[in-house]
């Protein structure tokens, strides 16, 4: 299991030079933001995949997991999704993921995390949305099944999915073991669940997982560990008990002007609660 540190803190830095931040910081993985200004897969050619895996090597850094939530290269954080009602725009999210799917393989990354279906449109059903989804997950899946990358689904407030009550009927009409779960600690806080509850309840489809902390307002401001309310103890012993072997990235994108420091204090908080907890995290 290893405990990796997601680029998107350092988006005033290039990728390579990220990379080197925090590798120099102790962490031994990097969660990686597949997008601008980062590894957008557009901005790739085979060349630029092999500079970043010579920057991996080394710092000593393995890939926990590509994050492809957001497409700020042509869009916004949600937007293009999964789910609006025009074909061109759902068209750029499946291209983008298959993209994504395709580093992740190049990489030796085993998951990438996508958005929950995306922002209802005004005046459309959860129905059509789902309907929407699940067509869109239908371009995808062979990919992922073919080069033996997961698709992580990552439950967010105000989206399509954000409880566990959401996400378990749609995942159980997913007919392929390529596609789970990223859980988000603290996206679950928000939505008013019991995180060390709702990993339990979703463990069987958790692939990788995102850590944070949140006021107790459970508005979703995500905090440096410590400075928030989430039973950190409680979740990590949940992980513990229940055998969780998956890679835990630490997501602290508000963060950008001072992603080291907002790092290095979320490492330091946190690193004796995983002993403490009984997971071996390197």
């Amino acid at each position: 299991m290893i405990f990796g540190y997601s680029t998107n803190a350092f988006t005033r830095f290039s990728l390579i030079d990220s990379l080197e931040r925090i590798g120099r910081l102790g962490f031994k993985g990097v969660e990686i933001m597949g997008d601008r200004p980062h590894l957008y897969p557009e901005d790739y050619d085979d060349d630029g995949v092999r500079n970043v895996a010579a920057a991996l090597s080394k710092n000593d850094l393995a890939v926990t997991n590509i994050n492809s939530f957001t497409l700020f290269a042509v869009g916004d954080t949600y937007l293009p999704s999964w789910i609006e009602p025009d074909p061109a725009r759902r068209e750029i999210r499946v291209r983008h993921t298959l993209s994504c799917l395709k580093l992740a393989r190049d990489l030796g990354c085993a998951s990438i995390s996508i958005p929950p279906g995306g922002p209802l449109e005004k005046n459309q059903t959860r129905t059509e949305a789902f309907r929407l989804f699940y067509k869109g997950l239908e371009r995808v899946i062979p990919t992922a099944e073919s080069l033996g990358v997961k698709l992580l689904v990552e439950p967010e407030p105000d989206l399509l999915m954000e409880r566990s009550r959401e996400f378990k009927p749609f995942i159980r009409d997913v007919a392929s073991e390529a596609v789970g779960l990223n859980f988000d600690i603290g996206h679950f806080y928000c939505a008013g669940e019991d995180p060390a509850e709702a990993f339990e309840e979703l463990f069987q489809w958790v692939g990788h997982a995102h850590i944070e902390d949140i006021a107790a307002t459970r508005k979703h401001e995500h905090l440096i560990p410590g400075l928030g309310a989430i039973d950190f103890p409680a979740v990590l012993s949940a992980m513990a008990r229940l055998g969780y072997l998956g890679h835990i990235s630490l997501e602290l994108y508000p963060y950008v002007d001072a992603p080291e420091a907002a790092g290095r204090d979320g490492l330091a908080h946190l690193r004796p609660l995983f002993e403490a907890a009984g997971l071996p995290i390197r």
